[in-house]
């Protein structure tokens, strides 16, 4: 049985979209884990309503609004299935996604050290790809897929238990954190198995987090800060590096703590990363 944890929040107006495409799956083995992060619309009113209709097993809790981070700590605390995947209030599945997943996961789960599964997103309406095809590999972290030459949207799914080892962390006053924040933890130990196919139709709204990443940047300091600061300390020397040192710099100076203490580089790589930061400055209003 698979979790389909969707966190949303004053989106009841997209949600029917999500509902209709789990309606339509193939395979009914899973439970839709909706959390409300305390949504003033009629989410509730609409979510109740499917609950009552007994299409699908839907599950529903509220929390006061705290973002999208905590919400899914609190549904992998929630989650009592092995395997768990997030899909926004404005994605969907395509109609054999369930099934395909837990296919596949039946045919590997046998296999050792394995995090999960990943698969593509596509775009809405086409059902077209997000960037470049996965490379010719079986398993791979995440990070890996990218260095060999993958760019695009993923659909991860993981097992439970792993996920709950690796919560988000929670800073007081911030309501959003970098996903790879979690996920880089994950990477280091774990591969997933690669399933070269589009499981989920993304659609992105102007309400939405990605609409809004330079004022989720500036509200949240915490969160990003230590997003480079995990980037940095795995990455080898590279151009990257140095955007990763730059970022960090001007999250250090947005918190006003000293870049030179707080930053996993030695003091020449963080002095080369002060023109970056400046340019970012300029640029982003960091």
């Amino acid at each position: 049985m698979l979790t389909i944890f969707t966190p949303t929040y004053n989106r009841g107006y997209i949600l029917p979209k999500a509902y209709q495409a789990l309606c339509n799956q193939t395979c009914q083995d899973f439970l839709w884990l909706i959390v409300d992060d305390g949504s003033t619309d009629e989410t509730e009113k609409i979510v109740q309503s499917w609950i009552e209709e007994d299409k699908i097993s839907i599950s529903y809790y509220r929390q006061p609004n705290g973002g999208k981070m905590r919400a899914h700590n609190r549904a992998v605390q929630l989650c009592t299935t092995e395997l768990f995947v997030c899909i926004d209030s404005d994605d969907y599945l395509v109609e054999d996604a369930v099934e395909s997943i837990l296919n596949l996961w039946n045919s590997i789960k046998e296999k050792d050290g394995l995090a999960g599964i990943v698969a593509y997103r596509g775009k809405d309406p086409q059902h077209t790809m997000f960037g470049e095809s996965f490379p010719e590999v079986k398993t791979a972290a995440l990070q890996e897929l990218y260095q060999k030459g993958f760019f695009g949207e993923t659909t991860l799914i993981y097992r439970r238990d792993v996920l709950s080892r690796y919560p988000f962390p929670d800073f007081e006053g911030e309501k959003f954190i970098p996903e790879a924040v979690a996920y880089d933890r994950i990477d280091r130990l774990y591969p997933l198995y690669i399933l070269p196919k589009i499981l989920t139709i993304c659609g992105y709204h102007d309400d939405g987090i990605t609409r809004s990443i330079d004022r989720q940047r500036w509200n949240n300091p915490k969160g990003w800060l230590l997003y480079y600061q995990q980037r940095i300390e795995y990455e080898p020397v590279s151009v990257l590096r140095y955007k990763y040192i730059a970022h960090a710099i001007c999250f250090c100076r947005r918190l006003k703590i000293n870049p030179f203490k707080n930053i996993p580089a030695n003091k020449t790589e963080i002095l080369a990363g002060f023109p970056g930061a400046w340019v970012l400055r300029l640029k982003r209003k960091l």
